[in-house]
């Protein structure tokens, strides 16, 4: 059974307090649920907007145009696709009591991380580690 939890609107998770209580954790979960029907609304209108583009355009540079503004879009619908999965895979730790550890280390990711990137896997520290060895692969 979930507990209902009271969450003032002007609510920002502070260092002050026990790690990952159950403030702060009503506090992401609302800021993910938020980003995600965002997300979800772009995506629908991004839908709407490529059917009622499906028009036959005589003109070839125009319709080249269009079909790069298509091509554009289904790119960004498709990043929005994956990111609503990142969102609905940290909206699952949270209910698992895994949100806002580190999948490497296990330690704390800070607030100040979080808020930023609500979405976050890994502490600064280890997602810099991460980023480099990327950069090592990719130079060789």
């Amino acid at each position: 059974m979930k507990v209902e939890v009271f969450l003032p609107d002007d609510y920002q998770p502070a260092e002050d307090e026990p790690f990952m209580n159950e403030r702060q954790l009503e506090y992401f979960r609302r800021k993910l649920l938020m980003w995600k029907a965002d997300l979800l609304d772009d995506s629908k209108h991004t839908i709407e907007g490529l059917q009622d583009s499906t028009r036959n355009i005589p003109d070839l540079a125009d319709r080249a145009s269009e079909e790069t503004d298509r091509a554009l879009e289904l790119r960004t619908r498709d990043r929005q696709r994956k990111l609503v999965a990142k969102i609905d895979a940290a909206l699952r730790r949270i209910d698992d009591g895994e949100y806002g550890y580190c999948e490497e280390t296990g330690e704390p990711i800070s607030l100040k991380r979080l808020d930023a990137r609500p979405i976050a896997t890994l502490s600064l520290e280890a997602q810099e580690r991460h980023e480099r060895r990327e950069k090592v692969h990719r130079d060789d």
